[in-house]
């Protein structure tokens, strides 16, 4: 008989960095594999979603005296580290397209070979795809045969050292060990997946009225795409007030929008205009949570640092993710999914079987990095309401990808089961796309069932400004 993976998420949790409470009453649902990986993607997945519910059932503890019981299927949580896909518009032709700079990205975003037969991870990003095609000595018409064959041309850390030079996205697909013995691998070694810090002193700050672990609680979100925005998201589906604020300079992601603006507020602020700045500010005066998703020190030029919310709003709950780290050389290189899974080793293993690199078959750092710090934030929201002052929380791509390898790469892909997703899926109606099928939490709580009160809306729709 298969055993569960309660002992598997336990020793997740432990291996993470995190102490699960003495007294908590839970359980998992299933066993591995449930998607086609040898890396336990299933079991990483519940772990975090088991910490989502550990953090909500302590604001919860801090509301009412009282925990709650949690429980986690496995094959909903692994389900949900691919939730984008599993939104579905009933009515086609309502469904948002993708832009024209976002579909050209897509095409520069690939693990192609170089010399030696070592791979680069490419990454188009938003805007990163002009300067990485100038380096290979191409131009937007180019091909993704003509890139694979300029890419062939050269060698892949020297490749890497360019992209690192002209502040792009792209490296070189590591295994494992090189990441160990790597100057950022080495700086992230040993750190908990997610950090929580005290950065100010303050008194201690109750929280709001309501009936939800997060009722009344705001969180102004400045992130974009998936790990950033899953983590508002999933503050949300405990009752949070989420204020999802972009600046209408930035591209985005119609799709992932839509899948990650459930349960959200959308409004612009515009921090190249004074105007703008002095608005995000009062909006940060009055938050409780303030998750911003850029690379180390962009927003800090700003004045929007964790030193500088910590002044403005004592008592403030600052979220901070990125993909390399909070520390290390490569802290402030940009970076996304697939450069997390490249650069830690995750690809490689994922493409051992036949010698070439390829990523899991999930977005498993981001929505995993975007639960995590979902979890940083209540358990500091259930701090500051008992001790005080303000915090600092980090969580990072790489560092989830790290933690994941950990958790074992033995799995049989061909024996992967990864079911209906069907029974984990509800319906709501929204102003915008008519009525959609999205995935509903992958936790349960006894008292607080998690879910999402409002329905998804394109960026700007909504006045900034608090509920």
């Amino acid at each position: 008989m298969v055993p569960s993976l309660r002992t598997a998420v336990i020793e997740a949790v432990a291996g993470a960095g995190v102490s699960l409470p003495a007294d908590l009453d839970f359980e998992v649902i299933g066993t591995e594999p449930v998607l086609p990986s040898p890396h336990h993607l299933a079991t990483g997945a519940a772990a975090a979603r088991l910490l989502t519910g550990v953090g909500a059932s302590e604001m919860w503890r801090v509301r009412t005296g009282r925990p709650q019981s949690l429980s986690v299927d496995a094959r909903h949580a692994a389900a949900a580290l691919t939730s984008f896909a599993h939104v579905e518009f009933l009515e086609p032709d309502r469904r948002p397209a993708e832009s024209e700079r976002r579909s050209w990205a897509r095409r520069i975003t690939a693990i192609v070979e170089a010399q030696g037969s070592r791979y680069v991870q490419l990454h188009g990003s938003f805007n990163d795809g002009p300067v990485i095609l100038s380096e290979l000595g191409l131009d937007t018409s180019a091909t993704p045969e003509d890139i694979a064959a300029a890419v062939r041309g050269r060698e892949a850390f020297e490749l890497e050292a360019a992209f690192i030079r002209h502040g792009v996205c792209g490296g070189v697909v590591r295994t494992r060990q090189e990441w160990a013995a790597h100057p950022q691998g080495q700086a992230l070694l040993g750190r908990p997946v997610v950090t929580v810090t005290r950065i100010g002193d303050g008194p201690p700050r109750p929280l709001p009225d309501g009936g939800r672990p997060a009722s009344g609680v705001r969180v102004l979100d400045l992130t974009r795409v998936l790990a950033g925005p899953t983590c508002a998201k999933t503050l949300a589906e405990h009752g949070a007030d989420v204020l999802h604020v972009t600046s209408p300079r930035l591209p985005t992601a119609a799709l992932f929008d839509v899948e990650t603006g459930i349960g959200k507020r959308q409004a612009h602020v515009d921090l190249t205009d004074d105007s703008g700045a002095e608005l995000l500010g009062d909006l940060a005066a009055s938050a409780d949570v303030f998750s911003q998703g850029y690379r180390r020190g962009a927003i800090d030029r700003h004045g929007f640092g964790p030193a500088d919310l910590a002044r403005l709003r004592p008592g403030i709950v600052y979220v901070s993710e990125n993909c390399y780290g909070p520390v290390g050389p490569w802290a402030d290189r940009p970076g996304w999914e697939q450069l997390a899974q490249a650069a830690t080793g995750m690809s490689h293993r994922e493409g051992q079987s036949d010698g070439v690199p390829r990523l899991a078959p999930a977005a498993v750092n981001d929505y995993s990095t975007g639960y995590l710090a979902a979890y940083g934030a209540m358990v500091a929201l259930a701090r500051r309401a008992t001790e005080g002052g303000s915090w600092h929380v980090e969580a990072s791509l790489c560092q989830t990808a790290m933690w994941y390898q950990e958790l074992g790469d033995d799995n049989d892909p061909s024996r992967a089961d990864p079911g209906d997703v069907d029974p984990y899926r509800e319906e709501m109606d929204t102003a915008h796309y008519g009525r959609i099928r999205y995935l509903s939490p992958a936790l349960a709580m006894s008292e607080t069932p998690p879910r999402w009160d409002l329905p998804p809306a394109p960026p700007g729709t909504h006045a900034a400004a608090w509920s």
